[in-house]
């Protein structure tokens, strides 16, 4: 399953990178996420690899986050592993001038096993979920931005 999200932030493109490139940040925007814990490699470099633990709902779910693409602002990429499922995520950030800044993210899920099911049914849950994302990204940075 392929599918782009975006949002417009409303600061440079140079404050939004900032912000979003801080992990220290990802507790301000992220529900449920309780630690990001680097496991190997330069956090943030390619090839770095982080374990995030998260609280959804009544369930602890661990992602591994392995870094694949570091060109700020135009990529930030990474992995995202977790039982039965992967996650290539691709962020671009773009000027759209110089008060404003697109922020697409381009996900692609994989699944395996028992996850296959989970993820044909729910395609739209993935998609809306990860817009939300984005929406909390958004009302973070042009808070903490201004």
């Amino acid at each position: 399953m392929k599918y782009t999200n975006e949002v417009i932030i409303n600061l440079p493109v140079r404050k939004v990178v900032q912000l979003f490139d801080n992990p220290d940040n990802m507790k301000k925007w992220m529900p449920g996420l309780l630690s990001f814990e680097p496991i190997s490699g330069k956090p943030g470099q390619p090839g770095a690899k982080s374990r995030l633990k998260f609280k959804m709902k009544n369930r602890d779910v661990e992602l591994i986050e392995t870094v694949t693409a570091r060109n700020l602002p135009e990529e930030f990429s990474g992995t995202y592993e977790w039982k039965g499922m992967f996650n290539i995520v691709k962020n671009k950030f773009i000027s759209i001038d110089e008060n404003t800044t697109r922020h697409v993210a381009e996900n692609e899920f994989q699944f395996s096993g028992m996850m296959k099911l989970f993820g044909l049914v729910m395609t739209g849950a993935f998609k809306k979920r990860s817009q939300e994302y984005l929406d909390l990204f958004k009302s973070f940075a042009e808070k903490e931005g201004k």
